[in-house]
């Protein structure tokens, strides 16, 4: 084998792992897998055409980000995350997106500004309609053009990263008749700080903005979906 193909196969082997593993996190965090669910390489390496090396690697990722537990002899184990994971993470948020705010303001294109305020009219239009489906894909986009705004690809992962692990019962939540549209009332704020240049207005807005989250799913079924 040449440098070229040895480089090649490498790649090849590396992008194998990481598909196994975002598969098997999404799935964990969408609820497939139940907790203290067993995993199984071989009908996991079956099932996605792959064999057990790359989902061995996969379970020793998954174990460090406290999703699974590997018990010697024994096999790995769901963890999933608890309602403790979930308030860590929104306070956690609550920072990285009041400092994503600050410097998307700085930051951001014509065309991403654009975006923004699109994506905040179609809310209010799908909002008024009951539209929560809707309103809820309008949210995520929302966040996400945000992230792309801050020009920090560092930022932009870890909050892309918080926001995965958090999107099980972010689903249930958005589709509150009354979480929705408040959801969307923040987001013009937030929008009109950045489109006006305040940046500190700005990130002390997005930074309640996910104490608020926080607070409507403690109110509104955070127990039920993690308890």
């Amino acid at each position: 084998m040449n440098h070229y193909d040895a480089k090649h196969d490498t790649a090849d082997k590396y992008s194998l792992r990481v598909r196994v593993f975002s598969k098997l996190r999404a799935d964990i965090l969408s609820g497939r897998y139940a907790e203290n669910e067993e995993l199984k390489e071989m009908a996991i390496g079956e099932e996605m055409g792959v064999s057990r090396t790359p989902v061995r690697e996969a379970f020793r990722q998954l174990e460090l980000e406290g999703l699974i537990q590997i018990i010697p002899n024994k096999g790995a184990y769901v963890t999933g995350i608890t309602e403790k994971d979930v308030k860590d993470i929104y306070i956690i948020r609550s920072l990285l997106e009041g400092l994503c705010a600050r410097w998307a303001t700085e930051h951001i294109t014509q065309a991403q500004m654009e975006e923004m305020e699109e994506n905040v009219y179609l809310a209010e239009f799908h909002a008024g309609k009951g539209h929560l489906d809707q309103l809820a894909e309008l949210d995520n986009r929302f966040h996400d053009i945000m992230y792309e705004a801050c020009n920090s690809k560092l930022l932009e992962h870890h909050l892309k990263d918080l926001h995965q692990y958090v999107l099980r019962v972010r689903r249930k939540t958005l589709a509150n008749a009354n979480r929705g549209p408040k959801s969307n009332e923040e987001h013009k704020n937030i929008m009109e700080a950045i489109k006006t240049g305040n940046a500190d207005l700005a990130e002390e807005l997005a930074h309640q903005h996910m104490i608020n989250a926080y607070d409507n799913m403690v109110e509104n079924g955070l127990h039920e979906a993690y308890g």
